[in-house]
């Protein structure tokens, strides 16, 4: 009995095992990554540790501010707003109809601020526009980099709408918004009756000059329809030399931007008083912009710029700041560390 039982049992075990579904489990294989089990540092944040880190931040952030401030002070800037008086008088209230009469005496004269301190060469000639945006998708994307390369895609003007061909068909050279709106102010320096020269080689970056401009690509057409956006190209010069060009066309990101016009290779001495003879040509009265003169030094740092050095020392002032009051919390009311009566249910037991 006992042995018909058991052959039973286990044959209805056996039957049991085998036709018995196995079950699909959603759970990952098993690894010590997906588990987060690998070794990691785990770093315990003792009240030394905090203190000592906000510290060392505020010894290093601190002195590079001052030095930053410091390299910014030692930068000489000269601005000068001229869009809004460089307007005959007769005209201040059509300005726009003014700039867009080619046969309106563009010419002004203009007294720089007196030189505040000794200027060393190079000093930096910038123009500076106010509220053009650069950035919008439309400009931005008006231009074709291959015809600006090479001669043998000079017809290639996709993208390049509204100025890619002339009336007749022809191709415009180089195409497209950013060139057409070229800036063609131009400025004549002077100290006393002796000109200053302003150097425009080497303004643009080398890289764009030797790969994203052709040296054998030649303008066409260019500004050749009855509405012009700014200046015009030398058509005997490839685009690679043509430096004012290839700076523009660096679209700026910001509304408010410079871009580098040449440099005057002299120092300049304090006291000494700067004339400026311009033209004033390029149109911002439509879109109520404005435009500035710069002349500006640099310094190992760049040019002009409080903003770095300000950022270092309050990030730096800060640091120091909590590491002092850390001490003073920790040396007044010190605690131990992994003390579990500051646990809540410790500290309130009697709401847990």
């Amino acid at each position: 009995m006992n042995n018909v039982n058991g052959s039973v049992v286990g044959s209805s075990s056996g039957s049991g095992d085998g036709s018995a579904p196995r079950r699909n489990s959603k759970r990952p294989k098993y690894s010590r990554f997906t588990q987060q089990e690998l070794p990691a540092c785990k770093p315990i944040l003792t009240p030394k540790w905090v203190i000592s880190v906000f510290t060392l931040i505020g010894v290093v952030f601190v002195p590079i501010g001052v030095a930053s401030l410091m390299a910014s002070n030692d930068v000489v800037e000269i601005v000068d707003r001229y869009d809004n008086v460089c307007v005959p008088l007769n005209m201040t209230n059509d300005k726009v109809a003014y700039i867009q009469n080619n046969e309106t005496d563009k010419s002004c004269t203009r007294t720089l601020e007196v030189v505040p301190k000794h200027m060393s060469q190079p000093i930096y000639v910038y123009y500076q526009l106010d509220n053009f945006y650069q950035n919008h998708r439309r400009y931005v994307k008006s231009r074709n980099d291959a015809q600006l390369r090479k001669k043998s895609q000079e017809n290639e003007t996709s993208g390049c709408d509204p100025e890619k061909r002339t009336k007749d068909g022809a191709p415009i050279v180089p195409c497209g918004l950013i060139a057409w709106s070229l800036f063609n102010d131009t400025y004549i320096f002077a100290i006393g009756n002796k000109n200053l020269t302003v150097n425009k080689k080497g303004i643009s970056w080398k890289s764009d000059r030797d790969h994203k401009f052709g040296k054998d690509v030649l303008p066409k057409n260019f500004q050749s329809g009855p509405l012009i956006g700014g200046g015009t190209l030398d058509a005997t010069k490839p685009l690679s030399e043509q430096e004012d060009l290839i700076v523009w066309m660096r679209t700026a990101a910001l509304p408010t931007f410079r871009k580098l016009y040449g440099k005057i290779e002299q120092d300049l001495n304090a006291g000494d008083v700067i004339t400026v003879t311009l033209e004033n040509n390029y149109n911002t009265y439509s879109f109520s912009g404005k435009k500035k003169l710069v002349l500006s030094t640099s310094s190992w740092l760049g040019g002009k710029n409080d903003f770095l050095g300000i950022a270092y020392l309050a990030v730096g002032g800060l640091c120091f700041f909590l590491a002092v009051a850390f001490t003073i919390v920790y040396l007044v009311k010190p605690r131990k560390l992994g003390d579990p009566s500051y646990l809540s249910w410790n500290r309130n037991p009697a709401g847990h």
